[in-house]
């Protein structure tokens, strides 16, 4: 017996606690897979969800650990942040959401620069977010990859959802090199051309029947092969309304599937935006307006919504301390500014699971997905509500409380 003890002990050395029987009732639970049910409870069962319904019509189990909230929602995802690439501490050695020695770099990787263990992963949880699209921020011309992780894990390999999702890039003034190149909007995007056009060139010779003649493997072509492939999208932080026509015409000359992030004019080229079918993880309301971002509104997210293009909310980059912000106060001004209840919801739950290609795993509450979710004590966007508990794969991560440790 104990050699069996033993053995299982350096089985499970290191791994994750297995997760418990859970059941959650809620006066209301939002599962954002239908309507919104009253008096209803969820089973989850090794991680995932196995019944979501009415309280009176679901039995409870004996033995399943049992948990009561007003409110209940799935896990929240960040549909775009740089936490874990960047620290609280905001010293040079915790961010490294830039790397400044070239305009262009592709081939940079989130998951070598992740932080799991960072600090702020642990705040941003304590607020419900169960998800981050995390990687590279805005700064260069293309600074890097993004990649889809969960808050709760000291392992990244655990914590990744998707290693690689996308490629940041950025137009405008935030791309513009004070003594280099690009120095101007038009050498930005005749940079990105060329780029393209010599990935183009560069897979067809790969593709060479004679070995002797294929080029040698280039990280950052490859990278960009996987753009025009459609395997990564394009995220192109930008908010002038030229600029948004700008990496427009980048995408359509280039087949490239487009998500454009920020866009504080997006409001202005709305129906260019939807013909050419670009998602847009929408600005921070909290973000500050000057320079690019002067003529942003808090009514941005509700306009793009009206106007039929899909949109997901984000905290973004905050240069200054604590390092970021909070994407469950970013649905609440978008609430209270035109956006329904159910719509800045969803901009926090399914829309970033589908942009991201994760909504088979997160996003809503059914049969089936991962048990991540929220409790709250009342209206999830109301100041003084408070988060009773946070779930991640059936676990219980955290209670709501924010206290450094």
């Amino acid at each position: 017996m104990k050699r069996l003890l033993w053995l299982l002990c350096v089985l499970t050395a290191g791994a994750a606690p297995l997760p418990a029987q859970v059941a959650i009732y809620g006066d209301k639970i939002y599962t954002m897979a239908g309507d919104p049910i009253q008096h209803g409870v969820m089973l989850i069962e090794a991680g995932k969800i196995t019944v979501v319904g009415s309280a009176s019509e679901t039995t409870v189990p004996e033995g399943f650990e049992v948990h009561r909230a007003a409110v209940v929602t799935p896990g929240l995802i960040d549909a775009r942040t740089v936490i874990g690439l960047t620290g609280h501490l905001n010293q040079p050695h915790d961010q490294d959401q830039l790397e400044a020695a070239a305009a262009l770099q592709p081939e940079l990787r989130a998951i070598d620069a992740y932080n799991p263990r960072e600090r702020l992963v642990e705040w941003v949880r304590s607020f419900g977010v169960t998800t981050l699209h995390t990687g590279h921020g805005p700064g260069k011309l293309i600074s890097g990859q993004t990649m889809v992780v969960k808050t709760a894990d000291d392992s990244v390999e655990r914590a990744v959802l998707r290693p690689a999702v996308m490629v940041a890039a950025t137009l405008g003034e935030g791309a513009r090199e004070q003594q280099g190149s690009p120095g101007s909007r038009s050498k930005m995007i005749a940079m990105l051309r060329q780029e393209f056009l010599r990935v183009q060139d560069y897979t067809r010779r790969r593709s060479a029947a004679d070995e002797d003649k294929k080029p040698a493997l280039d990280l950052r072509k490859e990278t960009l092969a996987r753009v025009l492939d459609g395997e990564l999208s394009l995220l192109v932080t930008v908010h002038r309304a030229h600029d948004i026509l700008s990496a427009l015409r980048l995408a359509e000359e280039f087949d490239l599937p487009l998500v454009l992030d920020g866009a504080a004019e997006a409001y202005l080229v709305a129906e260019e935006i939807l013909q050419a079918d670009a998602p847009v993880i929408v600005h921070p309301a909290m973000q500050r307006a000057f320079g690019e971002t002067e003529n942003l509104t808090f009514e941005n997210a509700s306009r793009l919504r009206e106007a039929g293009i899909p949109i997901s909310l984000q905290s973004g980059f905050e240069s200054y301390v604590p390092k970021t912000r909070v994407v469950l106060f970013e649905a609440a001004v978008a609430a209270a500014h035109g956006l329904s209840f159910e719509d800045a919801l969803a901009a926090i739950t399914i829309w970033p699971a589908r942009l991201l290609g994760v909504d088979d795993r997160i996003g809503s509450l059914e049969a089936g997905k991962d048990g991540d979710v929220v409790l709250f004590d009342g209206d999830p966007f109301e100041y003084l509500t408070h988060i009773q508990a946070v779930f991640i794969d059936g676990r219980k991560v955290s209670d709501g409380d924010r206290e450094w440790r």
